[in-house]
């Protein structure tokens, strides 16, 4: 994205997390459950992180120590809520984190996760405008506008007349579509002496932050709005409402992938982590789960029903059907994974294969070797994990336990069969199993005992 344009004017974000998310019915914070891999917190703390703020600071209420815990690594303040009295008391808890700070202020909710950053720049440009405005907020048009605020703008124009919940709203405000999504702009030198003036009488008997915009406009200032699609405002109250912003970043990310040259077959039944990144010419094909830390270089295929987790997948590199990579997993150029094949931190050299019906766990497969069907690598031993090493070009035969930690040398051959203990040198065979022994007649003999034993027991 473009660099901001403001980036002489100190910037502040304030977002609000201090909703006890009772519908969510969990406990784990509301903010804090994720989206596409990733809490919902954290993506918006990092789309902020592209304006460059100089202090970012969230207010909670229940569950401070969940959320401070999330947010600390990325540099996150935290101001506490202890009762739940409103928008307006909300945001005045961040006055003492902003304390000698004079800029900007954003004022995001933490259950908002899908706001961009390029729709925070136009808000703080807004802010910016020649008439000066008090505030900016941010508005849209829901399909159903429903219980949300309204936005009442005069005539022609995108100053403020008037801002009113809908509790409080008669029919003719309740007829505009022009909704409040929360999101506002002020700067900080107006924004605490404008919610010290707040006050509480209304039919809910909270401190609502929009009313600042009509003191404003007592004191004969502008304030402004501007609008955006009600995806990009969708908030997350409950499970159901999770899933549907959750579709929405996929049916986006999605879209985003054929657009830079990926192939989704049946691009509604992939499913990417916020993470995952894709190559050119990679083709997808459907009920392809991407868990965090997944990229996929130039010329991939990845088959049906493959999960991925935390895998580095070089070009020409064909994965599946049905197969799964766990953390850990690389698979270098024109490597294979097919069907029923487990891979947990190793890696498969240049060419390698694994065909089918295999775990690979903490080893390393040399280039152009090939693993064959009910491999495994015995890699714990109930307490420590061991590596097994296979060199390039070598061969492991079917139904093989390479009991680690073993070696097996380049060009080596595994008898299909084998439990390995020891390592196997360079160009050798390695054949454990007992001598095969064949007696003549003997299942036949067998069979017509059986036989005349059980016709014996009937007869009695």
């Amino acid at each position: 994205m473009s660099q901001p344009p403001l980036a002489s004017t100190p910037l502040a974000v304030v977002i609000l997390a201090a909703g006890k998310g009772t519908r969510m019915k969990s406990d784990l914070h509301k903010v804090l459950h994720p989206l596409a891999g990733k809490p919902m917190l954290l993506h918006l703390i990092d789309t902020v992180q592209q304006l460059t703020p100089e202090r970012t600071v969230v207010v909670v209420g229940a569950g401070r120590e969940q959320v401070e815990a999330a947010v600390t690594p990325r540099g996150a303040a935290i101001a506490q809520q202890v009762e739940q009295l409103g928008t307006g008391h909300a945001v005045a808890q961040a006055e003492a984190a902003l304390n000698g700070f004079d800029g900007d202020v954003l004022i995001l909710y933490g259950d908002v996760p899908l706001v961009g950053a390029a729709t925070m720049q136009r808000m703080l440009e807004r802010l910016h405008g020649a008439d000066a405005p008090a505030a900016v907020v941010l508005g849209f048009r829901p399909a159903d506008a429903a219980a949300y605020g309204r936005v009442l703008t005069e005539a022609g124009s995108d100053r403020i007349a008037r801002m009113v919940e809908f509790k409080d709203a008669n029919a003719a405000e309740r007829a505009e579509t022009l909704c409040n999504s929360g999101l506002m702009a002020v700067a900080s030198r107006d924004l605490f002496a404008l919610l010290a003036r707040v006050g509480n009488d209304n039919a809910a008997g909270e401190y609502y932050l929009p009313d600042i915009v009509m003191l404003a406009r007592e004191d004969g200032r502008v304030t402004a709005v501007i609008e955006t699609v009600e995806a990009e405002v969708a908030g997350v109250n409950s499970r159901a409402e999770l899933a549907s912003v959750e579709a929405a970043w996929q049916a986006a990310r999605r879209a985003r992938a054929m657009a830079d040259g990926a192939t989704l077959i049946a691009p509604e039944a992939v499913w990417f982590a916020h993470d995952t990144t894709l190559g050119r010419d990679v083709v997808i094909e459907p009920n392809v789960f991407f868990g965090p830390g997944v990229s996929v270089a130039d010329g991939a295929t990845i088959r049906a029903f493959c999960h991925l987790e935390g895998a580095q997948i070089a070009s020409g590199v064909e994965v599946g059907p049905y197969a799964r990579l766990r953390p850990g997993a690389v698979l270098e150029e024109g490597a294979k994974v097919g069907n029923f094949v487990e891979v947990k931190k190793t890696r498969l050299g240049r060419g390698a294969k694994a065909n089918h019906l295999t775990y690979l766990g903490d080893a390393e497969v040399g280039a152009g070797a090939n693993v064959g069907a009910g491999t495994i690598t015995c890699n714990y031993d109930g307490f420590f994990k061991y590596k097994t090493v296979i060199g390039d070009g070598a061969f492991i035969g079917s139904n093989s336990a390479l009991v680690a930690p073993v070696t097996i040398g380049d060009g080596a051959i595994v008898a299909a069969g084998s439990v390995l203990t020891r390592d196997v040198e360079a160009g050798a065979l390695a054949l454990v199993r007992p001598e095969q022994v064949s007696k003549p007649g003997w299942a036949t003999r067998f069979r017509e005992k059986m036989r005349a034993r059980k016709a014996a027991r009937a007869r009695t």
